[in-house]
């Protein structure tokens, strides 16, 4: 019963999807004799272009398949209502987070065998981004554009405070310095700019223990969010809330205006130095053309030179859903994404660096982003991170933004909100885990 129902509420979001949910018509009709395959992408603006743009060369260039690339918001629970109801698209386009929470409900086709068909391997990859793609020991997705993080900085600011623009912070030690000499406050003692925060632009309060050498997960049947280094990063991130007190923070923090927007807190020069991705670089551009910045690996603590560049990665990725009716002819788009060529043009287009192994120098040296070399340098590195490859992390990531809250307001220790969390979460996995073993024993 709740199979059918699931059937229907697929077939229902479908057409609800074919009448208000697609920003592109699809291309010629089938009479012209090649097979078309859908693909769902969630991106718009000129990220979306980007891959149209590869689209139109995997079209153009072949007369047997054709593309029909459809931009479909929240795509990730719209995969899971049109799986269900048996009419998914052919290819979509997820986030790495998605997958093991989709390949442990079985809606993702593991590619494995069409990988070795076609000679593609770790070896042609970063092996960070090949290795996101990987759940369990069985491949679901491969990669399309990637992302590595590091410090941002504004230049103008660096030399008003004496400092040397050319020249970022190395280590958390130096972090906390130049934060300190950049932080400036108004005659009335209000904050009117930060060298650093924590706090911006919020998407990593997971993280920050794996900065200091800390991880969420060993990968098998513990949690370990309150480990050592882990409770030392999170002291690390309570530190900023004392030294400049949370009230100041709150209102300072209050003025500040959307991500993408002018009124950015790094792009307006309230915040002299934040962790983002590689594509900050697009932002700069489109909203203060005329700042100098410069990026750099992120800062490591330093008692640990071995984390020195350590940076975390992620990557949107391209998959095959269960159900999907011309498997072969996605996953020959999805090979033509990953050729050099395919996705220079992707990266190129979304400002962003490649996962593959080798580069041409022409993509190099036309890239947008000055300091491109940077973020392929870092992801390259044995010490990256990402989020643990859990379906549970939905779940954890909720629980870890409470837990920096908590930190942050004063409410409760690193160690003791970490502490809960652990409890909590070691909990879920335990239940995980026993079920898993009770469906792998069912014949």
């Amino acid at each position: 019963m709740l199979s059918r129902a699931l059937r229907i509420v697929g077939l229902v979001l479908l057409a609800a999807l074919m009448y208000v949910g697609f920003t592109r018509q699809p291309g010629p009709a089938a009479e012209d004799g090649k097979i078309h395959i859908s693909y769902w992408e969630k991106w718009t603006g000129f990220e979306g272009e980007a891959m149209r743009a590869v689209v139109d060369e995997f079209n153009r260039r072949q007369d047997e398949i054709y593309v029909d690339m459809l931009t479909i918001s929240q795509v990730d629970s719209k995969l899971l209502l049109s799986t269900a109801g048996g009419v998914p698209p052919d290819v979509v386009g997820l986030w790495n987070s998605n997958l093991s929470s989709f390949a442990d409900k079985k809606v993702l086709l593991p590619l494995d065998d069409y990988l070795e068909r076609a000679g593609i391997s770790r070896e042609h990859y970063i092996p960070a981004y090949y290795d996101l793609c990987e759940y369990e020991g069985v491949m679901y997705a491969l990669p399309s554009t990637p992302a590595s993080h590091g410090l941002h900085w504004n230049k103008k600011l660096f030399r008003e405070a004496g400092l040397d623009p050319e020249r970022p912070p190395r280590t958390m030690e130096e972090l906390d310095a130049y934060s300190e000499r950049l932080t400036k406050r108004d005659e009335t003692g209000h904050l009117i700019l930060m060298g650093f925060l924590p706090t911006e632009p919020g998407w990593w309060n997971w993280a920050w223990g794996c900065y200091f050498g800390g991880s969420l997960w060993d990968g098998g049947d513990t949690i370990t969010t309150d480990s050592p280094v882990n409770v030392r990063g999170y002291e690390w991130v309570e530190s900023y809330a004392e030294r400049y007190g949370v009230t100041s923070l709150q209102v300072f923090r209050s003025g500040f205006g959307n991500f993408s927007s002018p009124q950015n807190a790094f792009l307006s020069g309230k915040v002299a130095m934040v962790l983002q991705g590689v594509w900050m670089s697009n932002f700069i551009d489109k909203y203060a053309p005329g700042m100098e910045w410069g990026a750099a690996p992120f800062p490591y603590p330093a008692d640990s030179p071995e984390l020195a560049e350590v940076a975390s990665v992620e990557t949107d990725v391209l998959c095959i859903p269960v159900g999907a009716r011309h498997r072969e002819e996605a996953f020959e788009f999805i090979r033509f994404v990953n050729s050099q060529e395919g996705m220079e043009l992707l990266c190129m287009g979304q400002g962003k660096h490649t996962p593959l192994a080798e580069v041409s120098e022409e993509f190099l040296a036309e890239h947008p982003n000055p300091y491109i070399q940077v973020f392929i340098d870092v992801a390259k590195r044995s010490r990256t991170f990402s989020n643990p490859k859990t379906p549970l992390w939905s779940e954890y990531l909720s629980e870890m933004n409470a837990a920096f809250d908590e930190i942050w307001l004063g409410e409760a220790s690193a160690e003791e909100a970490l502490g809960r969390v652990r409890i909590r979460m070691q909990q879920k996995l335990d239940r995980h885990l026993e079920q898993k073993a009770l469906r792998e024993e069912r014949p």
